[in-house]
């Protein structure tokens, strides 16, 4: 399919009820929660399905729930629908279930992954004071000055390029908090202190990435046919033994959203489909280009309507 690329959704996405109704009304993505359940223990369907929201909020339950989600959303869809897309990519922990997705890992292999992630980043984010905040309306390159200003106070850098306008930074609380300073002077209209539990996506992180890196090694991802959009460096990746250092990258690494999904508009992608919880995604890709088709799979009834756009889509396609 030329024309389409599946997105998977990363933390913030997160919402009590998540998978609920494609689990009630899909046996693929049933199945998918029952795998996981397996591994995460018996209240983890529970969690996601009825919360509470303080414990699916927590890094360690939450990057789990998520990937699970995304996996089922797809394998519902793929009940119905089975032309791979042209590409996928996800947003940080949303990576994992894109490799999925491209066939580089089982779905089992790929949650143990995001445990052990999810283990790690939640034992950083416990030894150091990290914050996480939306810097809203500037350009990249002055957030990036802003970050360099603020280093006086402390480490932080850039966590998320996500859209025009919006670009994440993350660091020491002091240091965020003075770059929040900073960029008050320059003329920032809203800088937005985000509710995480620690500085995602920052050389804070660097500890969990290397002490992963042997579980991603360990894996041994396969070789794909559907190219990954990988977060670190914005390009395509088909090649199994690059998944693994560029994972490791990404757990300190910038997330290059923005340069992401463009690179998919200069190659002719005009549907995006969102598969798991929540649509940050959807709203990103809208503000990116209104242009573009985007659709949301997060139920039943977003899926019945992704099925109908991506029949029609491959029914226009073979006519060409």
């Amino acid at each position: 399919m030329s024309h389409i690329a599946y997105l998977f959704p990363g933390q913030g996405s997160q919402e009590v009820g998540m998978g609920a109704d494609l689990a009630a009304g899909s046996a693929s993505a049933r199945s998918i929660f029952d795998q996981a359940a397996g591994i995460m223990g018996d209240g983890f369907k529970k969690l996601c399905f009825e919360g509470p929201e303080e414990d699916l909020r927590q890094t360690i339950n939450t990057q789990p729930a998520l990937y699970a989600t995304s996996c089922a959303a797809l394998e519902a869809l793929r009940e119905r629908f089975t032309a791979p897309p042209f590409a996928v990519a996800g947003h940080s922990v949303g990576e994992y279930a894109a490799l999925y997705a491209a066939g580089a890992m089982d779905f089992i292999t790929g949650l143990k992954l995001v445990k052990r992630r999810a283990e790690l980043m939640h034992e950083s984010a416990s030894q150091h004071s990290g914050a996480m905040a939306a810097v809203l309306g500037m350009e990249p390159d002055v957030v990036r000055q802003i970050c360099e200003t603020a280093r006086t106070a402390g480490i932080i850098s850039v966590a998320n390029y996500n859209s025009p306008g919006q670009v994440v930074i993350s660091g020491e609380r002091a240091a965020v908090e003075r770059a929040q300073e900073v960029a008050k002077e320059r003329g920032c209209k809203r800088f937005v202190m985000l509710p995480v539990s620690g500085a995602f996506h920052c050389p804070l992180m660097a500890q969990a990435g290397d002490t992963l890196y042997p579980y991603l090694r360990a894996a041994i991802f396969k070789n794909v046919n559907t190219p990954v959009v990988v977060n670190v460096t914005a390009e395509y990746c088909t090649s199994g033994v690059d998944f693994a250092p560029n994972l490791t990258m990404q757990v300190s690494g910038s997330v290059r959203w923005e340069e992401s999904m463009r690179l998919l508009l200069a190659d002719g992608v005009d549907t995006f489909v969102e598969l798991g919880s929540g649509a940050v995604l959807t709203g990103l890709m809208k503000r990116t280009d209104k242009s573009v088709k985007v659709i949301s799979v997060k139920d039943m009834a977003s899926l019945e309507e992704a099925v109908g756009v991506l029949t029609n889509i491959e029914a226009l396609e073979k006519t060409e």
